[in-house]
Parts: C-alpha cells; structure tokens; sequence
C-alpha cells in the first residue's frame, strides 16, 4: 500500500535521471555478511575490541590490492567508503603506522581513507594530532612517493596513486589553521626554495628586495651543514612542475588518452591555483612557478587543444590569472591599475633595453612607445623573423631561460616555438580585471548555465575538480574577496536558473509544426509563449565606454490564463528580473518530454538573455508607474511589457552578429518569469560589482582579519587603543550580588554600604590603562605593566540613580529581569566595548537576550551612535525586535526596513512609513500637550501651531519660569521645616496647574534636595516634549512621505534593523542617502553566506577616507547548520557553505562561548552538550515543574526506538535522493496519535526528518490516519530538520530514515540541531544499527543505546502526570512495543476505547435539534471558523468536511478506524464489504487510512 507522495514519485520515476552507482548505498545485511566487516570485527572494531587478533602488515596490504586499489575492480568508491565507516584510518591504519615499516601500501591507505574523510566533509585532523610525532615522517613519507626515486625512471607510485597523494597534500595547504598541517607545509615553500632558482634569476630577485637578501644571507649562514632529506624537500616543489611538464607533454595530439593522466594534470592545476591564491603560500613560490614558465608549456601543450581538455584549459585560465593577480608579493598590499601598469612598462622597457643592446634589426621595436607594442599581435609581427638563438639570446638577457641547457637545468626548453610564446605570453598588455568584470553581462546565457565544468549537475559526488574558485581561510586583497564571492554568487544563481527554466520550458511542450513553426503542447504557471518583441531604444555609450548606456524592449504576451496566474503577471513589478528563451523543437507534434534524456536536444533551447522589467505598458504605449493610485484596468488578453536589456550582453551579441552569428533578439519565443524571493540575484550582483568599482574602506583594526591575516585577537576589545574604562551597565544587574556573581574573578570595591548598593552600577575597570592622547610611550608603559595588571584585577563599583522623568507612573523606564550568567555579562561587556566580538551561543543559552541587552546598553551609554540589526531572516529579527520593544528604548528611535515588518507581534507599524505616522501622529499629540502647557501657564496666542512656534515658547516663555523658581529656591534652601519648604514648592513651582492630573500630592520629599529633585524631574518631562517636537521639525518642512522616511532613516533613527538580503539589495541606496552608522549587531551570523555578511560592512560612505565603525559584534553558532547552498559542488568543493562567522572561528579570533542553557531537560542537553567547550544547566531547569515531571506515557524523556523493514523494506528511494522509510512514517505517527489520545496539545509536538522525502510521505500518512480527525489532527509542524533550525517544541518526533547509509546526518551540525529542538522529550526513529557505528554521531548514539531499543510506554498514566522523571517505574507498568505493527495496533485499539468513552457523552439527536433551534438563524451563515493546527494546504479537506457536517441531520457514528498494517488480504476483504454495507446508510466518518 502507497501512500500519495510514494505514487506521485513511483510515477515520476522515469522522470528522473537515476546515478549509475551511488558511493556507499550499502545495507547493513550487506554490511555485516561482507569481508570487510569481518576483517574489521577480527583487527580493529571498538565493538569487539576484546577479541582482536595482533596486528598484521599483510592485512593492510590485502585490503589495498583487494579492496582500494582502483586497478582492481570498478566498485572501489563504494569500498573506501565502507572501510572508511568501519573507522579503518582511526583504529587501524594511523595507530600502527612506523615510517621505517611502513609499506607503500600502508600509506596510499592512510592518504585515501583521510581524502575520503574529505569527500565525505567530516572531521579529519584530529585522527592524526592523536599520534602527532609520526606526522612529521608520515608526511615527508607522502611528499617522497609523490616523485620518482632519483636515478629511476618510472614513479614509486602510479598516476591515480599520485593523484590521491597530491589531493592529501592540497588538503593540508588549505588547513593551514590546523598546527600540524601548518608546520610541515610552510617549510616546503619559504624562501629556502628560491634555491632552484637560476642563479641570474635569483640575484635579479634579490636585487629588487634588499629585506629578502638580508633574511637569504642569514639562510645560507645557517645551512652549511644541510641534511640532504632538507634539501630534498627544498627542490620538492620545482621536481613536482618538472615532472607535470614532463606527463603533459608527452599526452599525444590524436588518439586515446589515459582519463587518468588527465585527471591528474586537472588536480596537479588545482594545487597551484589553491598555492597562489594564498599570500603565505604563494610569497616565494610565485617566483618559482614563473621560473619554471608552467603557464607557457601547459598552453603549448596538445592537452589545451583536445577535447578531454577543455576543464585543463578552464582551470589554465584561473591559473594565470592568479600569478598575475593585483598583489605585491612582498608586502601583500593591493596594486591598482595604475601600478599594475607601471610593472607592465618596466618588464616592456627592459625588453625593449635588451632588443636595443642584442638586434640592430629590431630598433623599431625598440624605440616605439609602449602602447603600440605590447598586444599580442603587435609582438608576433616584431617576434616572427627572429630565429630560435635571437629568442634565445632576448630570454637570457632577461633570465628567463639559462644560458645552456644543463644540470640542474636541463629540464628547460630552449626551443623556438616555445620562446616566442614565452616572451609574447610575458609582455602581452594585461587585461584589468575590474575592467574585464564591469564589461562582463549579470545575467547567464546557455553556454554558462549548460557548462558542467563551471555549473556542474545536482549530485556532485567530489571526486572531480572543478573549474571554480574556493572560500578558504585566506583571501590575498578585498578585491580577491570580492571577486571569489562574486563568481560563486553568480554561478549559485545560475544554477537555480537552470532549474527554473528547465521545469518551465519542459511543461510547455515545445513541438515542430508540420510547417516547421513552433507549437506548444502544455503550459506552465512561470512561463508564457511571447507574441512580440521589439528592441525599442539603443542609447549611445558613455564616455569612455563601449556598451550602449541603455537597451530597452518590448515584450508582448497573451494572457489566456486563470485569473490567479493572470494577476501574478499583471503584477510583474519594476526590476523584476525574466529571462528570453528561444527555443526551435525538432520533435513532431505530440512527443511526450523524457527527463532522464538531456533537456537541450529535446526542447530545441538555442539562447537565453536576462531582463529586467521597467513596466506594464497601458493602451497608449506609456509604462504604467508604482504607485499608490490603483493600476488600471486593461482591457482583453495582450499584455505588453517594457525591459531592459543587459548593455554587455547586447554589445557582446552585435559583436557576433557582424561575424556572421544569428541575430537572437529575432526570435524569442518563451518569457519566463520566476519567484520574487529566489529573484533577487541581480541586484546582489550589481552591489557586489559596484563595491569593487569603489574603493573599499574596510575599518583599519578589521582589515587584515577579515583577509585572514596578522594575529586573531587584533580586534578583541582588550587590544583595541581605544578601550573604555568605565561602563554603565545600566539595568543588566538585578542586584549587588549579580554582580559579584558577574565577575568572579574580579575584586569588588565599593565605598557605599550594602543598604545602598542598588542598581544599576558604573563600573571602572582598573586592568584597563588611562591612554592619553599625547602619550607616546602608551605602548611600553603597556608592556611593562602586564603583569601587574594581570596580578591587580579589581573593579570599582559606584552605583547611581536615574534621573526621574516625570511624575507619571509610565515615566518610569522599563527594567531588565533576566539574571545574566558571568559568561553572559562577558559577551554584553564585549559588545559594549570597541572592536570585534564573537559569541558563540549554542541552543537555548539566551544569544537573543544578550543580543538585546548589547543594544540598549550602546544606545544609553552612547545616545549619539547609531546601531545597525542584521539577521538572516525575518523571524530571527522580528524575535530580536520584539525583545527591544520592552526594554528602555524610545520607540521614535526604532526603525525595521524590510518586508518582514508585518509578522511583528505588536499592533505598532516599524517600517519607514509606519514610523514617519507615528511621528506625526507623536507630534500631534505633543503640540496638545503644549497647547494644555499654554493653558496652564495663562499665556495668550497661538503656541501650539507647529514645532518652530512651540520651540519659540520653551525659550521665552516655559524657561523664563523654570529658572525664576530656581533663583527663588535658592532662597529656601537653609530652611528646617520640611512641611513648610514643601509648601513653598507647591505655590512657587510654575507648572503645578499642567501636572495636575498626575498623582498628588507633587511634592513628597523629605529634604530640600528631594524637593528640588522632583521639580527638576517635572521640568525634565516638560523640557523633553519640546525636545522631541525640535527633532520632529523637519517632519513640517518635508511634505512628502518619501522625503520624510529617509531623514527618519539617516537622522531620527538610532537602531535601525533589516536582513542581510535586504542590506545587500538596497545598499546603493542606502549609501546615496548618507546613511551612517558606529555599530553592527549581526544575530545568526553562522547562517548568513560570507559575502551577505560583509556587505553591511560598508552601507555607508567613508567620513574623511575612514570608516566610522567601532564595533561589530557576531552572535551565531558554527556547530549548528551553515548557510543553505542548493549546488552540492558549490557547498562542498568551493566550500560556500561557510560562514564568515565560522570562518573567523577558524582563524582563531577570541569567542566568548556562552555556557548555561535553560531551554531543555539536563538530559537532553547532554544528547548534543559535548559538542560545545562547556555548557551547564541553568539552575531553572533543575526547580521548574514542567522539567521535573515526567512525559506522560513514556518511561523515558528521550528514547531510541530501532525500527527494522516493514515487509522487507526500509529506506526507498523512489526518486534520487528523495528518501522515504514507510515503516518510520507510519511508527512516527502512530506515537503522535497516542501522545494526542494521552491528551497533549497538538501545539507542543512537532516532527522532523532529515528528508524531504520523508517529510512528504508523514504528511501524507497523518492527511491519511487523522489529519482531519477532530480529535487528533494535525501537529505543530511537520519539516526537516533544516527548516526547523532556530526553532523549538515542548516534544519532537524525529525520523532519521535512512538504512542503507548513514547519508547527511554524518554532519554532526545536523545532529546538534536534531537533538536540541526539544524541551521536555525527544524521540528518535532509526536503525540502530547503522547509526551507532558511526564515529561522527557515537557520542550521541552512545547516550541513546543506553536506554531500551524498544519503545517503553505507561498507557495508564495521565496528561499531565505527576510522576517525577527520577520515580522508577514499575516493570508492570510498562509496555514494551516491539516494532511498528504492534504500536498501530495499540494505537487502534486505545482510539476505539476512546471513542467508546466519548459516545456515552454525545447529544442525542433530539438534543441536537433542540440546540439547533435555540440558535440565532444569520449564525448558521456567519459561522466562525475553528482554529486548527492543519497546515494551509490541508484546510480545504476540512472545509469540505464541515460542508458535509451541515448537510447531515444523522447522529455521529464513528467509522472503526482500520489498521491496515498487520491485517491480511482476507481480512481487508472482509472490512471492506462492511464498509459497502454502512456506506449504504447517511453518516459522518472519522478518517481511516487511504489506499
């Protein structure tokens, strides 16, 4: 039996295009019956670790030849992948390897299983820093099978050895964080290796450098004794080239090619790119690379020019590109275009000196100006006369090439072909990249979106290189940055376009008509068959510039669609961005679309342009305007539509029609739109590329750690010039001995005695220095007291009152009431502080209400600043903002952008507009207080009219008052008689008839300074009306609402919140505004992709060539999931996944890891605590109820219940990658139905999967079993787990679905968000015995094994219990559920006793009538819905159901429900001719199960 989402994708299965062979898709029976499990249960299982037998070399080497070897069979993926899950590297292979015993085959296995652990992105390096003091052999072990032994002529290793030999090494240069990898790396490229330079070469290097020949004199003093393994490693780099050259060289022209040769050429590119796109790596290696002239031979090479070589090439092009990139090797600092093109004169120059000197013939070269001289074809002319000894005598001159051919340099090609390249190749004119990047069009055309080398296919298995640029640790300028996400961005767009206009163009069905036009034979929603298209206006470049200045377009359409979908392209708004298609089908008429074959040939694609829409044209051709008067109404189906075309692309399309190209502005005949929110690529693209345009003023403390360079806690407040030595905390301590608990490694001073220390505390730091400005010397007055700093740790502590602000009980500011850890007070100290603050906030340790305690102590310690939110998305930040609204913050000073203002909790509007009505709405009421004010003081005119009259008042007429009385209480203040002061106040105080409606009496205090305290706090509410009307001036000066949101944006606001996406489409704007901030709060920070969180970096103009910043502070979680990249080859082998938060992680930048969670049960929390460096229970968990009861019906909080096949089925895949397990579904289900029938709310149960699959066919199985069953229904929320990050419930139901293997789980990031979703119980659906081996998940699966494999119930137990979860439950109380089938089966049972229960309790018919009438007759119409827990897609099922309800008059009859699960066919029978039987009679039906 199928459930609906099974049949959907069984139907659909020859849709999809199925993989030939699946890495690892193994069942366990398969597992544990194959030769490889039993030799790790015999050597190196930990499960049977007691009977292991001794070690054996011989083992090792029978499971490379047998197993590894890829000679030996073409199944070896899917074996390295079994041994790697049997822990063969960790308990194996690293613990008995010896590098004086070790065998060749020894070490392929450690290399192949750790660039397995690589493929596979799980935890590698903390294998080998187990047992460091081998690594040093081990990796020199590596580095010598990578070359031939010296004097052999074959290799030690063979070519797809050598390969995985150099894929370990790339992996160690791009783990540089790692101090092992680090370590051993650099010494293979420092300066030491300019030993293999030419001598010449050498010295014309050094001579430039005077610093790098001090440091080579100090190398050669010390290496006068080298040990030969040194001066080995010295030459590693340079023998590696040399033998590349010597494999690429001899690939033949025609004929077969090993795959592997040029699989190893693709991979050996992929190390040197990876090389020189690191400043450490590439500081002196660049040098060698050059004198080497790799570039050169690989583009003569017959490789280049085949077609196994087109990824080569790609990968060619990146390769040049970064040996020429815009960076000083020496100083690591950025060349602009000016200084790259004074390099470029000088290596001309010298070329021209040397033709000058050497060929008489060639004086014309020599003495032409530079600009005619340097392209290519300009140098071919110059270059083509001269024989092979003339090119050979220029390169010598330049030392590029050695005077003769031999040893150590015989290895270099002296011949002519290979010269002229190399001297055109050097001097050509460089194109600039900025230059090449702003010519480049936004949107993909057909050859990129199509080209798997640069947009490879959904499962990118890892195995192949890949021609894209890598987010590692290390970016060499801002430019690189920039460059690299911007490529990335731009391909992960291109990929999701793929998607789109595949799925578009295939349910439209294009056919070749039999006059050889194109017909439709479908439809689809985003995509409509064009009826015109015209180009409309060319515009003249710019100045300076090629490309049009604008394209624009008509696009017409016909509408014959339903209404809906007619709205959605009615609606089309400006700048939304489609994409033109043409397509010439050359199937007949009626062909049906195949998924499994290529999609170009079947649909005909032959282009695809990008265009942005200006608008819907009206009837008289005009573009009809957003705006707030409503669109008007047009008349028939013909829609017209006015876009912009991309300039470049344009220019680049005329340019290949002059050659001879299609014209493809003729025939477009498909315009597809796509969804808004997928839609926004565009304009990231464009910010991306203006930011690169402009120059970058990157704060200068952050500067070098965002490119990965100079010491991680350069920007830790404890290290920033300007750290504050005394901060008001305002109320984030509750009381003195919060404090003390705050700072427990701290001493305390304060003066005052314990009755009058009351919050809130201003504390003075005495470890923080007094830097004076003038003081030169601050940094060795520093350094000399450290220690004593270090020694003397105190703070002084001086409370203090706030100022009243009126009389009224509402002036009184709200208050802080959470008691903050001492790790919590750190991370709200270092936010308060200049610099860099990371905090590392794992689940339920409080990340929001630090975040908002962070805001409101800048915003009252530092009024005139302004703090900048940014979060990933709209919940996060309406979460952050929520919390902000109820601590001390004036709300005219908040201000959400975005479109996420509406999901806000509250009736206030904190969007732009919604702001500038509430200040005006503000001002109107503060000018009746005025006018009231006015009233009060018996002052005649017109006061109250506007800002600039009442500003006029205060001045002459509210102040003039206010400092009489002061003048005549000076008067009283030796006065004894307290009641007889108060009364002076009274009569003397000018505003008493205003507060009159405040609670009397005014005066109360004691003493005349509380007397005049209060006066001061009155005048202190009036003085502040007229403050505020004075800020809100402007708002009669601006009369339109646009005009008033930007100055509320740039001058009113002072916490301003949007997402990251929003940042990033709006930045131009913002920047053009003047937008300015001081601080950046970033909540979610490990969530936001690396370039949507630099970017809010620089929403603002630099003041005076800085950057304002002075603090930036990041709350996220890098243990929990990364920002979501739908192309696994982006996500894995670019490694787009990481955040910029966990990468600065990486890098070491100080956290401050909060430490006390209060979301679950100490027991949960133990399930994903080891993740984190320290995480306690918060001292609630321990002493509320809710955690000290036990989960009703269950034996345990949290249980792994085992589910083995149901009917010799686990996991299925009736779609690639769509995974399903049907007995967990119907297992998960069955526990929710009796969780419901116990009497939990549906509210506080949610299920998750890590599936989609399995996330459709639950929903499926509960629509079926009780969706619209009243007294079941629908949980909380059925998702994945990844959906469901960020979120929480009381109880979760978690299916892992998988059987076969352990398949993404393995990120242990998605096993901490799993476990930590659930406050008070969580229950895991799996296979016990797949998930508990492997190493990634044991610490968890290790805690879960404890506890019963069979589900443990107390069915006679109530909701809510008063069991405590520390009472012991009696055997006899507990039933154990041996499997699915048994739990359905009770589950049935239970319902049916409930059902019995309830009938005694219903109405009988007469009743039912009786009520019937009683009821007023417009209700029956009018009636109110009922809230469900259903999703919205299910409610028109219940809408149905209720219609039914008011039809019938009968009196319930519940329809049995069946179980399906463990009946046989005759019994199915048997119900079903019951069920035909009560059918024939009118009743009402509880769901049963679907067929």
């Amino acid at each position: 039996m199928k459930r609906r989402s099974q049949t959907r994708a069984a139907n659909d299965k020859a849709v999809f295009k199925k993989p030939l062979a699946k890495t690892g898709a193994l069942t366990m029976a398969q597992y544990s019956s194959d030769v490889i499990w039993q030799l790790a249960s015999q050597y190196w299982s930990p499960d049977t670790k007691a009977k292991h037998l001794p070690y054996s070399s011989k083992i090792i080497e029978r499971i490379y030849n047998e197993e590894i070897s890829s000679e030996i069979g073409g199944h070896s993926a899917r074996r390295i992948n079994m041994l790697e899950f049997s822990q063969y590297l960790e308990q194996y292979l690293w613990p008995h390897y010896q590098r004086e015993s070790a065998t060749h085959a020894h070490l392929m296995s450690i290399v192949i299983m750790a660039n397995e652990k690589f493929r596979e992105r799980v935890e590698v390096w903390s294998v080998f820093e187990n047992l460091p003091d081998q690594y040093t052999s081990f990796f020199s072990h590596v580095l010598e099978s990578c070359l031939p032994a010296e004097g052999a002529k074959e290799a030690r290793s063979s070519l797809q050895e050598r390969t995985a030999l150099l894929m370990f090494i790339n992996h160690c240069f791009n783990s540089m964080e790692v101090e092992l990898c680090r370590e051993r790396a650099k010494g293979i490229v420092s300066l030491s290796m300019w030993h293999c330079l030419q001598p010449k070469r050498r010295e014309q290097e050094l001579r430039e450098v005077p610093e790098w020949r001090k440091y080579w004199k100090r190398l050669l003093k010390k290496e006068k004794e080298t040990k030969p393994e040194v001066l080995w490693e010295r030459h590693f780099m340079q023998n590696l080239i040399i033998d590349f050259l010597n494999i690429i060289e001899s690939i033949p022209a025609e004929g077969d090619v090993n795959p592997s040769v040029v699989h190893y050429c693709e991979r050996f590119l992929e190390f040197i790119i990876d090389l020189e796109a690191l400043l450490p790596t590439r500081r002196f290696f660049n040098t060698v690379l050059d004198d080497c002239h790799l570039i050169v031979r690989s583009l003569l090479s017959p490789l280049v020019r085949r077609e196994e070589g087109k990824l080569f090439g790609q990968l060619l092009d990146m390769l040049k590109f970064y040996t020429r990139f815009e960076i000083n090797d020496v100083t690591g600092s950025s060349l602009t275009d000016h200084d790259m093109t004074q390099l470029h004169y000088k290596k001309i120059t010298s070329l021209q000196r040397a033709v000058f000197a050497k060929f008489p013939s060639l004086r014309v070269f020599a003495l032409s100006n530079v600009a005619t001289v340097d392209n290519r074809e300009s140098l071919e002319q110059h270059f083509g006369g001269l024989d092979g000894e003339g090119l050979r005598q220029i390169a010598t001159f330049l030392n590029l090439v050695p005077e003769e051919v031999s040893a150590p340099f015989e290895w270099h090609r002296l011949d002519e072909p290979f010269l002229r390249e190399l001297l055109i190749t050097r001097h050509e004119r460089r194109c600039s990249q900025l230059e090449a990047l702003n010519e480049m069009p936004l949107y993909p055309t057909e050859q990129i979106i199509w080209d798997e080398n640069v947009v490879p296919s959904e499962y990118y298995t890892g195995e192949s290189c890949l021609a894209l640029p890598k987010l590692n640790l290390q970016f060499l300028t801002l430019h690189d940055y920039l460059l690299r996400n911007f490529n990335l961005f731009r391909l992960e767009s291109t990929y999701e376009i793929r998607q789109d206009i595949e799925d578009a163009v295939s349910r439209m069905l294009p056919w070749q008509s039999e006059d050889g036009d194109v017909v439709f034979g479908g439809w689809a929603r985003m995509a409509l068959p064009i009826a015109s298209f015209a180009v409309v206006e060319v515009a003249k470049p710019h100045l300076g510039e090629k490309k049009p200045s604008r394209v624009r377009a008509d696009v017409g359409v016909t509408l014959s669609v339903r209404r809906e979908i007619k709205g959605e392209w009615e609606n089309l708004r400006k700048h939304d961005v489609c994409f033109l298609i043409t397509v010439k089908p050359t199937q007949p008429y009626g062909t049906k679309y195949n998924h499994r074959e290529p999609f170009i040939p079947q649909v005909g694609l032959v282009s695809v342009r990008g265009c942005e829409v200006e608008g819907m044209l009206d009837a008289n051709g005009r573009v009809i305007e957003d705006g707030p008067e409503p669109r008007p109404q047009l008349p028939g189906e013909q829609r017209s539509y006015r876009v912009w075309l991309d300039s470049n692309q344009y220019r680049l399309d005329m340019d290949d029609l002059q050659e001879g190209a299609d014209d493809v502005y003729e025939s477009f005949n498909i315009l597809m739109r796509r969804k808004p929110k997928e839609n926004n690529f565009k304009a990231v693209l464009e910010t991306i590329r203006h930011l690169m345009n402009t120059e970058c003023v990157v704060p200068p403390w952050l500067h070098d750690i965002l490119l990965g360079y100079g010491h991680p806690a350069a920007a830790h407040y404890s290290n920033m010039p300007n750290q504050e030595r005394i901060l008001e905390f305002n109320d984030t301590f509750l009381d003195y001995e919060h404090l003390q608990a705050s700072f427990p490694i701290y001493e305390l001073k304060c003066e005052l005695p314990d009755e009058q220390r009351v919050p809130p505390y201003r504390l003075t730091f005495e470890d923080v220095l007094i830097r004076k400005e003038s003081d030169a010397e601050s940094d060795e007055e520093e350094e000399g007291n450290e220690d004593k700093v270090e020694l003397t740790r105190s703070i002084v502590v001086q409370p203090y009152k706030y100022e009243a602000r009126g009389p009224y009980p509402s002036d009184k500011p709200k208050q802080n009431s959470i008691r903050f850890t001492s790790t919590q007070i750190e991370a709200i100290r270092a936010g308060m502080q200049p610099g860099l603050t990371l905090v590392v906030g794992p689940p339920g340790t409080g990340k929001t209400d630090v975040a908002v305690q962070i805001i409101s102590n800048i915003y009252h310690n530092h009024p005139n600043q302004r703090t900048l939110i940014v979060t990933h998305s709209n919940q996060a930040l309406n979460q952050l903002f929520e919390k902000i609204m109820a601590l001390d913050i004036d709300e005219r000073h908040l201000l959400r952008l975005g479109h996420g203002e509406e999901a806000l909790e509250t009736e206030k509007d904190y969007s732009r507009y919604g702001r500038v009505n509430y200040v005006l709405a503000k001002r109107m009421d503060l000018l009746s207080q005025v006018q009231r004010l006015q009233e009060a003081l018996g002052v005649s005119g017109d006061n109250a009219y506007t800002c600039e009259t009442a500003g006029y008042f205060y001045l002459y007429n509210v102040m003039a008052r206010w400092e009489k009385f002061q003048s005549q209480m000076l008067a009283h203040r030796e006065e004894a008689d307290v009641a007889k002061l108060r009364s002076v106040f009274e009569k003397e105080f000018p505003f008493g008839k205003f507060f009159a409606d405040a609670p009397q009496p005014l005066f109360k205090g004691a003493s005349y300074e509380e007397l005049l305290e209060t006066a001061g706090s009155n005048f202190r509410y009036i003085s502040d009306i007229f403050n505020e009307l004075e800020e809100f001036r402007a708002f009669e000066l601006l009369r339109t609402g646009l005009d008033r949101s930007k100055y509320l944006l740039v001058k009113e606001a002072k916490i301003i919140a949007m997402t990251c996406t929003h940042a990033a489409l709006k930045r131009k704007e913002l920047v053009n505004l003047g937008f300015r901030y001081d601080n950046i709060l970033m909540e979610e920070s490990a969530q936001i992709l690396e370039i949507e969180t630099f970017i809010p970096l620089l929403l603002q103009n630099p003041l005076d060539g800085l950057n304002r910043l002075k603090r930036w502070i990041m709350i996220g979680d890098h243990h929990q999931l990364p920002p979501v990249i739908k192309n696994m080859a982006f996500q894995k082998y670019s490694n787009m996944e990481q955040s910029l938060f966990t990468r600065l992680v990486r890098l070491g930048v100080p956290t401050v890891d909060l430490d006390g969670q209060g979301r679950a049960r100490a027991s949960i929390c133990s399930l994903y605590k080891w993740r984190y460096k320290k995480l306690e229970d918060l001292q609630h968990i321990f002493a509320r109820d809710e955690y000290k009861k036990a989960n009703a019906g269950f034996a345990h909080d949290y249980q792994l219940i085992n589910v083995e096949d149901f009917k010799g089925v686990g996991e299925s895949e009736p779609n690639p990658y769509f995974y399903q397990n049907l007995a967990e579904a119907e297992y998960v289900v069955a526990v929710y139905m009796y969780m419901r029938l116990m009497g939990y709310p549906a509210s506080k149960i949610s299920i998750l999967t890590t599936y989609n699959g399995q996330k459709h066919l639950i929903r499926d199985v509960i629509n079926a079993r009780c969706g619209n069953n009243p007294l079941i229904g629908w949980p909380h929320k059925i998702t994945t787990v990844d959906k469901y990050q960020g979120q929480q419930n009381d109880y979760i139901l978690l299916s892992l679905v998988r059987t076969k293997a352990v398949g993404h789980l393995r990120d242990v990031r998605r096993l901490v968000v799993a476990m930590s979703r659930a406050r008070l119980g969580v229950y895991v659906f799996a296979r016990v015995s797949l998930f508990k081996n492997c190493l990634e998940l044991q610490k968890t699966f290790k805690l879960l094994t404890e506890r019963p494999l069979q589900l443990s119930l107390v069915p006679n137990d109530n909701y809510p219990t008063d069991r405590l979860t520390d009472y012991p439950v009696g055997k006899q109380s507990i039933k154990t559920i041996e499997n699915m089938s048994e739990m359905a089966q009770f589950v049935y049972e239970r319902y049916m006793a409930k059902m019995e229960e309830l009938k005694g309790t219903l109405p009988t018919e007469e009743e039912l009538q009786a009520i019937r009438n009683e009821l007023p007759q417009e209700d029956e119409d009018n009636e109110a819905e009922e809230s469900t827990d259903e999703p919205p897609e299910k409610r028109a099922a219940k809408e149905e159901a209720d219609s039914k309800k008011k039809k019938t008059t009968e009196a319930f009859k519940p329809t049995p429900i069946l179980n399906e699960i463990n009946t046989d066919a005759a019994e199915v029978d048997q119900v079903e001719k019951e069920e035909e039987k009560a059918s024939e009679e009118p009743q009402e039906t509880t769901p049963t199960e679907e067929s």
